[in-house]
């Protein structure tokens, strides 16, 4: 499963139940991003043990953007059947911020945020 924009790519690989988001997401509103969106409800609705949501190579994310992720985040959390997975990179200074707030969406959540130099 993908999505796959001008900017962007946002793959589900489902032998290692990973979510990745790569390239930079400036998407104009919830509307621009209802694919992406929809993938990450097919992903919810396959009911999962664990999840991997990869952006280590999400260079940018713009705030709808965050919006959508947290939205994943907290159907996630809802399920209860399902442990999450967030890589990220320090390389990319909104992922330290933005993705540790996820922890507040989601106590359970790991975030790993790998050394980008």
């Amino acid at each position: 499963m993908e999505v796959i924009g001008e900017n962007y790519q946002v793959t589900f690989d489902e032998s290692a139940k990973t979510l990745h988001c790569m390239g930079t997401l400036r998407l104009l509103g919830s509307e621009e991003y209802t694919p992406i969106e929809n993938l990450f409800n097919s992903i919810i609705n396959s009911n999962h043990p664990a999840l991997i949501l990869n952006v280590a190579n999400l260079q940018f994310l713009n705030s709808s953007g965050i919006n959508v992720i947290s939205r994943f985040v907290i159907k996630i959390r809802n399920l209860k059947t399902t442990d999450m997975t967030i890589i990220g990179t320090s390389k990319y200074p909104w992922q330290l911020k933005s993705l540790q707030n996820l922890k507040r969406l989601m106590p359970s959540l790991i975030v790993q945020i790998m050394d980008g130099a």
